[in-house]
């Protein structure tokens, strides 16, 4: 299975617990994780591997430069290692087809194989959307987007590589971001479901991109969706938004799969 993470130094003791957890829940697959960054340190990598179990995994580092992405809106929320993962069909070796991108601010519950086998045929990725269908529409029209796809969240991403490489229009990217740079409020999933808003196969929310937020919805209220169900049934926590559990301010229900795998870290980095 091929796994895709993008960051810098700040995300690496949250990278490190996905990465447990990962490797936690598949412990008979070989895991290729390629990191796509451009200032990870040998001190970044001796702190992962010290803290990760298992022979079942290999870790490729891929140093790029981002003079490409000059144009684009960078703030420190939104840095610019976000945008690797919509140009990581140029930077993947040429013999991975397919690979699932993880956010490093996410915790994997149950094995994600099922996820990895999607058939996603002529499409670019299979993601979730986390709105509702007023924001939907909001979306449609802020960003001009197809009607027919999902504005979707790009924390958690199947990736079609192989058509990616071969049918990727960077320059369609750069043009769409240099018309809409001052509309785009969360820059990488707003590029990439508006660009490619008709390659996209949405995917369950509450199964493969469960959120704090969403406990609180009208689904989780009216299907009694709790803690304990997202124990039992979701496949991946993703703490996205500034709410995160490693935080003195964290205010949540979700925080402890974070910590049981960041708590028995050797925190020396």
């Amino acid at each position: 299975m091929n796994i895709l993470v993008t960051l810098n130094s700040g995300y690496i003791k949250p990278l490190c617990a996905m990465l447990r957890s990962l490797l936690d829940t598949h412990p008979d697959v070989v895991l290729e994780i390629y990191v796509i960054n451009k200032s990870l340190t040998e001190k970044d990598y001796a702190f992962l591997y010290s803290n990760l179990e298992g022979t079942n995994y290999n870790i490729h580092d891929i140093k790029i430069c981002d003079d490409m992405l000059s144009g684009a809106p960078v703030s420190s929320r939104y840095p610019c290692e976000m945008y690797y993962r919509i140009f990581a069909a140029d930077f993947l070796p040429p013999d991975v087809d397919k690979i699932l991108y993880l956010d490093p601010d996410l915790i994997v519950l149950k094995n994600l194989e099922k996820l990895y086998s999607t058939d996603l045929g002529d499409c670019y990725f299979a993601a979730a959307s986390h709105v509702n269908r007023p924001l939907q529409k909001l979306n449609e029209i802020r960003l001009q987007m197809d009607k027919k796809g999902p504005y979707i969240n790009s924390g958690v991403m199947l990736m079609n590589i192989r058509l990616l490489r071969t049918q990727q229009d960077c320059s369609k990217v750069f043009e769409y971001i240099e018309k809409n740079k001052n509309i785009l409020f969360l820059p990488d999933q707003d590029i990439i479901s508006a660009v490619y808003s008709d390659k996209i196969i949405a995917i369950d929310p509450y199964i493969y991109n469960m959120t704090e937020r969403m406990l609180f919805s009208p689904r989780s209220i009216k299907n009694d969706i709790d803690a304990q169900w997202v124990k039992e049934n979701s496949a991946i926590v993703h703490y996205c938004g500034r709410n995160k559990p490693w935080k003195a301010s964290y205010s949540g229900l979700l925080g402890g799969f974070y910590h049981q795998y960041a708590d028995g870290m050797d925190k020396n980095i």
